[in-house]
């Protein structure tokens, strides 16, 4: 299967730089995969699609402003980091207590980090980045060592508490696709409003749509409401390089589902409900902690946390997720495949020819599509 099967024309002025006013008002595609039918609605109408009983799946990973704008402390020069995801010492130091590059005041202090550095040529080991210095709340990072893919492997020291220094001096992360500097606006708008736990450097952008007052018209209806967590991580930001869709090879991003969530995703698959995932990241958090039962020879959630770097792609079977709430993707990306998993490759191709004809604004401040 080629990675080119899943390429489409997308003219750029549909790809949204801005969120709609109201998350909600957002337009919705809805697509019934056993009739073939396409409707075109809006998103506050979503619950008309949902059934008592139903379980809507939700990622309630938080997005960390983790673009980092500083100075190389030996030249001035101007360093722009992007925070991909915390380390441990083993992992920041090649599992070694003794790394040279270590300073003696830092060596057990401080926050360590997975960094995309630009411009890169400039940071090697040893290397040290001031970040607002002027303002008097110290936050600087030292080189430690290369990571994986050109990314950096470094070592913050900061005043204070350091996620307090992130939300100071922080921009979000929005995705290159939207040319523009971040603003204060954005990080509210690029926030689930159930966001609850630091570590992504992405949106789930499927869940930017919901408002706490249809969550809550959902949970009167008898909709359930599942919690889980997975933080998007590197993989979000780089596209598929091989020609051959089974060559690819995901990133690995860690998760956590409770018990809690756990007992509401299984009693709503024994009692014949359905589980709608929210976006395309709770997709693969469910899948990746599918567990076969015995007694009931049904796949059920595992709770627990954990890693995964699960693909999905045509061929694959689904074993938690039923219907999947969604944005409309980058051409030839693996969120493309996975929803081409879910229905049809073809089918859903012809569905964002009719989405680019109806003129719906496309990827994370864009609209959304119900996949029935």
């Amino acid at each position: 299967m080629k990675v080119t099967d899943f390429d489409y024309n997308l003219p750029e002025e549909l790809i949204a730089q801005k969120p709609v006013k109201d998350r909600d008002f957002c337009r919705l595609m809805v697509v019934n995969r056993e009739t073939g039918v396409i409707e075109h609605r809006h998103f506050y109408d979503i619950l008309d699609y949902l059934n008592p009983g139903d379980c809507l799946l939700l990622n309630d990973s938080k997005v960390i402003p983790a673009r980092l704008y500083g100075k190389k402390a030996e030249t001035g020069a101007s360093i722009e980091f992007l925070l991909i995801k915390r380390l441990d010492d083993d992992a920041a130091c090649g599992g070694s207590s003794e790394d040279e590059n270590k300073t003696d005041d830092a060596a057990d202090t401080g926050e360590l980090w997975e960094t995309m550095v630009r411009p890169g040529r400039r940071l090697k080991p040893g290397d040290r980045v001031i970040f607002n210095e002027e303002e008097g709340r110290k936050l600087s990072a030292e080189i430690l060592d290369y990571g994986e893919d050109g990314t950096r492997k470094v070592r913050f020291t900061y005043d204070g508490i350091f996620m307090e220094r992130l939300e100071e001096i922080g921009f979000m992360p929005l995705p290159p696709y939207i040319e523009r500097q971040s603003t204060d606006e954005d990080k509210e708008d690029y926030q689930t409003v159930y966001a609850n736990i630091d570590g992504s450097v992405a949106a789930p952008p499927a869940g930017l749509h919901f408002t706490d007052e249809l969550l809550k018209k959902a949970e009167e209806k008898g909709i359930k409401l599942a919690y889980l967590t997975l933080h998007v991580g590197i993989g979000t930001f780089r596209p598929v390089k091989s020609e051959m869709v089974e060559d690819h090879h995901m990133h690995f991003e860690e998760y956590s589902i409770s018990e809690e969530t756990a007992k509401i995703v299984n009693d709503t698959i024994l009692s014949g409900g359905r589980i709608i995932s929210v976006g395309t990241t709770s997709t693969r958090t469910a899948e990746s902690a599918a567990e076969l039962d015995d007694s009931s020879g049904k796949y059920l959630l595992k709770e627990g946390s954990g890693s995964t770097d699960i693909f999905i792609y045509p061929g694959y079977e689904f074993k938690i997720v039923n219907s999947l709430i969604t944005n409309f993707h980058l051409p030839k990306s693996t969120l493309i495949m996975l929803i081409s998993a879910l229905y049809d490759r073809e089918k859903i191709l012809a569905a964002y020819e009719e989405a680019v004809k109806e003129k719906y604004r496309f990827f994370s401040y864009g609209d959304a599509m119900l996949i029935l």
